[in-house]
């Protein structure tokens, strides 16, 4: 009988919910209203000049999403009068990656195709139509459809992995086969 979980999901729920937990916690430990706009471009530090003076855990997260994500202030979430170091889509990946991964931990399931489709279809559309048409999404839209595309892509990692560690025992059980020779066979 194969195990309930494998070390490498409760790996990635490990990572994910520490993300996650950075992610969201950063701005609660700037100071109220430090950083109001970091409104730029993604694989270029825009905001470097605003992070020096935080903290090196704040200044971290920052850091990386100021290189990873647009963080336009109209497309972000804010706490602690601070915009978050990601957009609210990318906030909704990470808690929805996180939560997903927990769940994977402690319960094993078949992911049914179908379910990816309608679990990363949502994002494609409201993230696609914004780039060729003039739709406009909002902040709860953009949460939603990142919180339900992190939940399908840990479930979908999560699958994999199991699959892999269950096919370790079948790949070990007919290798230990082969070396006694076939059953039947001279």
């Amino acid at each position: 009988m194969p195990k309930v979980t494998s070390a490498a999901v409760l790996l990635m729920f490990a990572i994910t919910l520490v993300w996650a937990t950075l992610v969201v916690v950063a701005p609660m430990l700037v100071p109220a209203g430090t950083l109001t706009d970091l409104s730029g471009r993604v694989g270029i530090h825009d905001n470097d000049v605003l992070f020096d003076e935080l903290s090196s855990v704040p200044h971290a997260v920052y850091w990386i999403g100021d290189a990873e994500c647009h963080q336009l202030a109209n497309r972000s979430l804010f706490i602690n009068d601070n915009q978050m170091p990601f957009c609210a889509r990318d906030v909704g990946l990470f808690v929805g990656l996180a939560a997903a991964s927990g769940v994977a931990t402690f319960v094993r399931y078949k992911i049914n195709p179908l379910f990816v489709l309608a679990g990363l279809v949502p994002i494609g559309v409201d993230g696609g139509l914004q780039m060729v048409t003039e739709y406009e999404s909002n902040n709860l839209l953009r949460v939603a459809t990142g919180l339900l595309a992190g939940v399908v892509l840990a479930l979908l990692l999560a699958h994999f992995m199991f699959a892999l560690q269950d096919e370790k025992p079948r790949a070990e059980a007919a290798s230990e086969e082969e070396v006694r020779g076939r059953p039947g066979q001279p």
